[in-house]
């Protein structure tokens, strides 16, 4: 399927993020600690400035939104939302469950995502409308319908494990067929591509899901927070989906 220049633009601005990846990968890099206690390091700066690079050359009149730079261009009706490195935790413990993150929003719809994980050689995008792809293929959410056949992936859920909700999600995994903990981008890859059925996390940002958010919806399934809102720029949690079991799972979490 051919791709449009602004999805063109994203897999290539992914591609020069993963150059300062590789070069730092395994290579002992300084971490330093957010305001928010969240790691840092060179690595994750200087990716994010490759990416911005090529986004900014080709498409100087956006606006941009970085984890690690901050938002600038807001005037615009497109925004591109950065994550150099959607696992910097994973990064720094060298263990290959990072990715990098690239959406492209449109007067607050997201349009577009690219997610980039070069230690498991998995490249996944998606442009609204038009599905969505990993490695070259086209990929879709399994159509499991039955609660008792699915799996559940759980990531970041500290905020959920002190509130009433977490006794929710004991009652869904009860009656579930399998529970993983895949974490970051590897479960929203799994579901796109109908290896398992549901996603469900806490404590993250827009950041960390809007490029997965296309590529799971463009999968045929089907994303919001965990009270079943859509997904802006204030999101701290997700639901993820396939379309047939959405509703058993909303009803279990909703008490």
């Amino acid at each position: 399927m051919a791709r449009s220049e602004l999805l063109e633009t994203a897999i290539d601005a992914a591609r020069a993020g993963e150059h300062v990846i590789r070069h730092y990968y395994l290579d002992d890099v300084a971490v330093k600690l957010k305001s928010d206690r969240t790691p840092v390091t060179v690595a994750d700066v200087e990716t994010e400035e490759a990416i911005r690079a090529v986004l900014r050359e080709r498409f100087p009149e956006h606006g941009f939104y970085g984890e690690e730079t901050g938002r600038d261009g807001g005037e615009s009706d497109y925004l591109w939302l950065i994550d150099p490195i959607d696992g910097t935790k994973s990064f720094v413990r060298e263990y290959p469950f990072f990715s990098t993150q690239i959406a492209l929003m449109h007067r607050g719809e997201l349009v577009l995502g690219v997610s980039n994980a070069p230690l498991f050689s998995e490249l996944a995008w998606a442009e609204r409308g038009r599905g969505a792809w990993l490695n070259d293929a086209p990929v879709h959410v399994s159509a499991i319908d039955r609660l008792d056949e699915a799996t559940l992936s759980l990531g970041n859920v500290r905020s959920a494990a002190g509130s009433e909700l977490w006794s929710r999600i004991g009652a869904l995994v009860r009656v579930l067929n399998r529970t993983r903990g895949y974490g970051d981008f590897y479960h929203y890859h799994l579901l796109a591509a109908g290896k398992l059925e549901i996603v469900l996390e806490s404590d993250l940002n827009i950041l960390d899901i809007a490029a997965l958010t296309v590529i799971v919806r463009e999968a045929g399934g089907i994303v919001t927070d965990l009270e079943g809102r859509d997904v802006d720029l204030e999101t701290t949690s997700i639901l993820a989906t396939n379309a047939a079991i959405r509703d058993g799972v909303l009803e279990l979490l909703r008490g």
